[in-house]
């Protein structure tokens, strides 16, 4: 079974203020076990469905090679790996950050397995772009989920 893992926080618990806009706005550490056999490489989509204007986008990232099985705290993508733009409008993590008072926010970090070593995205790439080119190549999907609220 693909699993992915947050040890910071348990599935569906708070996030720390340390990943979040409150904190040092870092990434959490990732790991990851089980993806599919034939799996060439990866990617991360981290995002927030309960954003007043629509499911916001903290974290995009493709080409995570293939034997890779965890990302560090406080990542910073570089090459081969490639960071799209999220909706902070930047090519980087960016923490949980709802509006105040607007109650718990859920946001799904989801990993792809993918059967290609490489998607055809440019970096910088938004999420509809990324969607459409990992789409064909999907053999499976890890998924943890952490919520945050601000007071």
């Amino acid at each position: 079974m693909f699993k992915l893992t947050i040890n910071a926080f348990a599935d569906g618990d708070t996030i720390p203020r340390t990943f979040t806009c409150e904190g040092q706005n870092i990434s959490p550490a990732l790991t990851w076990t089980g993806e599919p056999a034939d799996t060439r490489s990866f990617a991360l989509i981290m995002d927030d469905p309960d954003a007043p204007g629509g499911t916001w986008n903290h974290w995009l990232l493709w080409d995570i090679p293939q034997g890779t099985h965890s990302l560090p705290q406080a990542y910073r993508a570089s090459r081969p790996v490639h960071s799209g733009k999220n909706d902070f409008g930047d090519a980087s993590y960016g923490g949980p950050c709802p509006p105040k008072g607007n109650g718990p926010h859920r946001y799904f970090f989801r990993l792809y397995a993918l059967d290609t070593p490489a998607l055809a995205v440019r970096a910088g790439a938004r999420r509809k772009e990324l969607e459409r080119a990992l789409q064909p190549h999907q053999l499976g999907t890890g998924e943890y989920v952490g919520r945050f609220e601000r007071r």
